[in-house]
């Protein structure tokens, strides 16, 4: 895997082996973030992160800081190894724990974000709209966007959010929500 655009521009970094992680493409990760516009100064939360693709992404194109969140022992080793790897480690905090965990925490301590990242496993997506739903307003900076990603059959609801795009990408389908 490569960092597509900005100051990490093709830079490459590793994915978790096997395959319980499936990490966003270069190509979707393109499309989106060519969406999104600039994400330049922006506090990033990415939720179920995996690899850390869609963070590291948005660092290399200017985000301010990105906190990632992943369950999983060893998809959080290869987030750290990348991390360092790419000097990264300043303005990546990675929290190895359970997703609505975490924005429950996140809500306690007051925290803010501009664009919080959301890519579950795709089984999981469609069960995970209510409490996403539930937890992710207080952690919403004003004007805050949420990007989920999830498979177009069984799609990631979120309640409460104005859609702002949708796109569909094989299977695919990317969602742009405005707080």
């Amino acid at each position: 895997m490569r960092v597509v655009a900005g100051a990490l521009r093709g830079r490459r970094f590793a994915a978790p082996p096997g395959t319980d992680t499936r990490p966003t493409s270069d190509r979707v990760r393109e499309a989106l973030f060519s969406a999104l516009g600039s994400v330049e100064g922006d506090a990033v939360l990415d939720l179920f992160a995996g690899s850390g693709a869609l963070a590291i992404e948005a660092l290399s194109r200017g985000a301010a800081r990105a906190t990632l969140v992943e369950r999983d022992r060893r998809a959080a080793a290869v987030i750290r190894s990348n991390l360092v790897q790419l000097g990264l480690e300043e303005a990546g905090a990675l929290h190895v724990r359970d997703a609505l965990k975490a924005l429950q925490d996140a809500s306690s301590a007051g925290d803010a974000y501009d664009l919080v990242l959301i890519d579950p496993p795709y089984r999981l997506a469609a069960g995970l709209g209510p409490p996403l739903s539930d937890a992710l307003p207080p952690v919403l900076a004003p004007g805050a966007r949420v990007v989920t990603e999830s498979d177009r059959r069984h799609p990631l609801e979120l309640a409460g959010l104005q859609l702002a795009f949708e796109r569909r990408y094989g299977d695919t389908l990317i969602r742009i929500h405005h707080a």
